[in-house]
């Protein structure tokens, strides 16, 4: 199956190998997406030592960085796109990510709730007396 049967077919890089079967273009894909992850992560550990980006704006810095390198990994390594056959791909990435932000707020609820029902420090000293 040539690639210009499927036009319509979305595909992320290094479905080519699948679709065609040519094994130099889903390398060159990998290669790419690594790199790519790499350049993104390089960044993220250079940019709060430079000064290039304003002091208080480096976490929202940093965050965008993160997403953007979890978008390379979606569409280079794991192959998640918008085609039909990919519903259920992207049905366990959003069930998966739901789960993370569950256990995340959930457990910054339950710590959140301790911190401010703890008694203070000097009231349980006077107790102890």
């Amino acid at each position: 199956m040539s690639g210009h049967e499927h036009d319509d077919y979305d595909s992320a890089p290094g479905d080519e190998l699948r679709m065609e079967g040519d094994v130099a273009s889903g390398f060159r894909s990998y290669v790419l997406g690594l790199g790519l992850a790499t350049l993104l992560t390089v960044i993220s550990f250079a940019l709060p030592t430079t000064g290039l980006v304003w002091a208080p704006a480096v976490p929202i810095a940093l965050v965008v960085f993160a997403i953007a390198q979890m978008g390379v990994h979606l569409v280079f390594f794991l192959h998640i796109t918008t085609s039909p056959d990919n519903t259920n791909n992207v049905l366990a990435l959003a069930f998966g990510v739901l789960i993370v932000f569950l256990v995340i707020g959930g457990s910054i609820w339950i710590m959140s709730h301790l911190a401010h029902n703890t008694m203070p420090m000097d009231e349980m000293m006077r107790m102890q007396r």
